[in-house]
């Protein structure tokens, strides 16, 4: 079983192909930047367009059992996720609406402060806000996960802490490997694991050592002495592909509405756009190098299929439905 819990492309028929060559049983997708409530809709409206063009390779996804049918049918099933709280506005009572139409992560920030949290890109990190521990609350309530991949690190483990349900970040890697502003310290790590959360390993290259240039041993045995520091059923895969997306796309992510300047965030004022990825994660048909990379750095093949999808597909199984 094969599933990455994040990917943003500029989807398309072809990259619909590619996971179903690379055999990509599920995918979480990002709906939602900056998006408000109504213009999120419209992106869920847009997906059941492609699901309806494209019955014979992908599937709405809700529940693990989602990916169980889309395997036996030849299907890649895909699960909806916001990377930033704006969908639901000043509104707790969103956050039940939009788990009915179908989101299963949300982030609490991306990059900046937010209504519930800090951004990994601030000064100061205040923590979890009011409203934050109430929104927690009831996304705990409904099965829609809390997600910390662009928070920073105080608010990651306050929100490990108020949560009564496991928290995830679903795309970074360990600041100790890489010490990019997004990836994780072993402190915020180690608190999402002991909310019983999943780490997702990221092959954004600015998450990586040496970025672009980062190799495939490299990275999996960053995964193998993660899987024994912290325990294998805690990690799986993230990607951040953001396939044949235009580097104008990289405005509307990292800047949306707040500013009138360009937020280089990870990136850099001579390269504002996409870097290029590593030569052997180009698209979904890459999968494969990972798996066999991880067999190479002394990995067991039960150890594999875990990070490979099986803890996030036990992860959803757990946590997508109402307590």
């Amino acid at each position: 079983m094969r599933i990455d819990c994040l990917q943003y492309a500029n989807w398309s028929k072809k990259i619909f192909e590619q996971m179903r060559e690379g055999k990509v049983d599920a995918v979480h997708v990002t709906i939602a930047y900056h998006e408000n409530f109504r213009e999120t809709v419209h992106n869920f409206e847009q997906w059941n367009r492609w699901f309806e063009q494209y019955p014979e390779l992908i599937c709405k996804g809700t529940t693990a059992a989602d990916i169980d049918a889309a395997r036996d049918a030849g299907r890649t099933a895909v699960f909806f996720g916001f990377q930033n709280p704006s969908p639901i506005e000043d509104d707790i009572g969103l956050v039940e609406i939009v788990h009915t139409l179908g989101a299963r992560f949300m982030q609490l920030t991306y990059n900046n402060q937010s209504l519930l949290a800090t951004g990994c890109y601030e000064s100061e990190d205040t923590g979890i806000t009011r409203m934050g521990k109430q929104v927690i609350k009831e996304m705990n309530r409904v099965g829609l996960v809390v997600d910390m991949s662009h928070s920073a690190d105080r608010s990651t483990i306050e929100a490990a802490d108020v949560s009564e349900r496991p928290i995830v970040v679903t795309h970074a890697n360990p600041h100790a490997w890489a010490p990019a502003l997004r990836n994780k310290k072993d402190s915020v790590i180690q608190a999402i694991v002991n909310s019983g959360g999943m780490l997702g390993f990221s092959l954004y290259p600015h998450h990586l050592k040496d970025k672009s240039d980062c190799t495939l041993s490299g990275f999996c045995e960053m995964v193998a002495r993660t899987a024994e520091k912290f325990g294998v059923e805690h990690i799986g895969l993230g990607s951040d592909l953001c396939q044949d997306q235009p580097d104008s796309v990289v405005e509307w992510m990292r800047v949306g509405r707040w500013s009138k300047e360009m937020d280089y965030g990870e990136g850099s004022a001579s390269q504002p756009g996409f870097p290029p990825m590593p030569d052997w994660f180009k698209d979904n048909r890459d999968f494969g190098n990972i798996e066999t990379g991880l067999r190479d750095v002394g990995m067991q093949d039960e150890e594999v299929a875990a990070v490979m999808g099986g803890n996030w597909y036990r992860f959803f199984e757990t946590n997508f439905v109402p307590r």
